[in-house]
This record gives C-alpha cells, structure tokens and sequence, in this order.
C-alpha cells in the first residue's frame, strides 16, 4: 500500500475546523450551551491538530544531514503523536471537566436557535471534510478494511484527519442530542451529558491514535505483500541462490531500508558477487520503489547435517 501525505484532505479539514469552530464560539455566547463551548474547543484543537499535521510533513521533506543519515521522514510521526496529545488535553479533558461543571451547577439554555442553526451547519460542513478524507484514503486503501487501513497505514495524516471528523461527526451529533433533550424536557442537565460524552468520545479517540503512531515511532516493518515482493526480486537462482534473513524499517512513510544476508555460490568472484549485489538492488526498486536504503551482505550458505 503506497503512503500518501493526504494533504488535500487535511487542508479540507482546516478550513472547516476553523468556520466552525468561529460558529460554535459565537453559538456559545449567544446560548450558554456547555456542549456547544466543548464542541468549539474541539474544533479549535482539530485545526492546531491539522496545522502539525502540515508543519510536520514539511519538516519531513528536509535533505539528510551528517547527524541525521536517514532523513527526517519520522517527523511526520512525531507530529502525529503530537496531535493524539493535543486532542486527548484540549479536547476531551476540557469536555469533560465542562460537561461536569454543567451537570453540578446547570443553567438555562437561551437563544436555543443558535446552537441547532451552527450543528447544522457544522454537521454538514465536517459531512464535506469527512467525505474528501474518504475519497483520499480510498486512493490508497486498497482491499484493507477501514479498521485495518487505520492500524496498517504508515502515513499517519490520513488515518489523523479520518478518525478526527468521524470522532467531530459523531461529537455534533452528540452535541445536538444534548440541546434537544434539553428543549424537550428543559432540563438542562442533558446538555452537560452530552458534553460529557463528547469527552469521552475525543478520549478514545485521541488514545487509538497515540497507540497507532507510537508504533510507528518505535518503528514498523515493511506490509506482508511488499516483505514478499522483495523475497522475490532477491534471489535470481544464479548468483543470489537464496536469501538467509532479511530485515525491513520504515524510516518514514515514503522510505523504507532494506537489509538482508543472501547466500552466493562458494566459487564466485567477488566482482561477480558485486554485479549480483547491484542488480539485486535493482530489482527491489523496480518491485517496491520506497525502498530507498538497501544493504546487502553476501555470505555462503551452509545447510546443518
């Protein structure tokens, strides 16, 4: 599965975060609607969330350098975690601690127009971002479920952005079942429950993530099918006559080192050897091209008795 930076869709999802959370600010002071204070500080996270998103993926592009040899491909899972973090903070704590406040000293919900008109809006404007993240991934996913795309993809913007508008989805939703509650029973208890389970929501959410990128920061092997491609463009049965062991490291979305012991024939020369060796690489690019850094050792391969 090829990485992709996914950038329209984090510009999309940019410039919706901030309208709406602009909207749900101004629903707020109009109304007083704890869910709707939760909501805007939601979407004022998801867009710092996304501005890291686009700062880290052009730190990524910087040229090698003597005390970083491998690039800074990583940089780009660096800010990912870094957004788990924000939207665990920002986000869910701060609804939490809000929605709390709600429920032990409620008030009363005013100007309830306000806080429906901007979910509406908001619904359908993370609707159009939900959907140009859809399209993005769907370029890349291939066969993976959803659920596997999220676990496997080694580019962590598409998986960030998928997971923040299907979380503000569900959020607004939420925020708009705890103000119809409240018209429909004038209690305004519900409207803090419903910030509550915004919090939540962002919890869960923010902990999937920073699972997903910590294991891309620890660093991830290459998928099963491209292990496979690269098995396969090894050995050509005259040189290469098998390979012995073979390690894969992403060193970002887009690059992958390769190293691998390979068995040559005993009587070989090593200019002979040397030619195997460069046309093996060659292979390999040709079969997986992020395969970028490739090292390769000839050895003699001994069977036991």
């Amino acid at each position: 599965m090829s990485a992709s930076g996914g950038t329209k869709a984090i510009v999309a999802a940019l410039g919706a975060n901030l309208a709406i959370a602009v909207a749900k600010f101004v629903a707020f002071a109009f109304s007083g609607s704890s869910s709707m204070l939760a909501e805007g500080v939601h979407s004022l996270a998801d867009s710092g969330n996304q501005g890291l998103l686009l700062l880290g993926g052009k730190k990524a592009k910087r040229e090698a350098t003597p005390e970083h040899p491998f690039g800074f491909g990583r940089e780009r899972y660096i800010y990912g975690f870094l957004v788990s973090i924000v939207l665990f903070t920002i986000g869910g704590v701060f609804a939490l601690y809000e929605g709390y406040e709600k429920i032990k000293h409620p008030h009363d919900l005013e100007n309830w127009y306000w806080p429906v008109g901007v979910l509406v809006f908001a619904i359908i404007a993370e609707g159009f971002s939900f959907r140009t993240a859809i399209k993005e991934s769907n370029e890349v996913r291939g066969r993976l479920t959803w659920p596997q795309f999220v676990r496997r993809a080694k580019a962590p913007e598409l998986p960030v952005v998928l997971l923040e508008d299907l979380g503000a989805l569900v959020g607004l939703f939420l925020a708009l079942g705890g103000v119809g509650l409240t018209l429909a029973t004038g209690d305004s208890v519900w409207d803090g429950i419903g910030t509550m389970c915004i919090g939540v929501l962002l919890v869960v959410i923010a902990l999937v993530l920073a699972a997903e990128t910590k294991s891309l920061l620890l660093g991830e092997a290459a998928d099963a099918d491209q292990v496979a491609k690269i098995r396969e463009a090894l050995v050509d049965g005259e040189t290469v006559t098998s390979l012995i062991h073979m390690r894969t490291l992403h060193l970002g979305p887009e690059e992958l080192l390769v190293a691998a012991k390979i068995a040559v024939q005993h009587d070989d020369t090593a200019a002979e050897v040397a030619r195997a060796i460069d046309a093996a690489e060659a292979r390999i690019r040709e079969a997986v091209p992020i395969a970028r850094v490739i090292y390769l050792e000839p050895d003699i391969l001994r069977t036991s008795a």
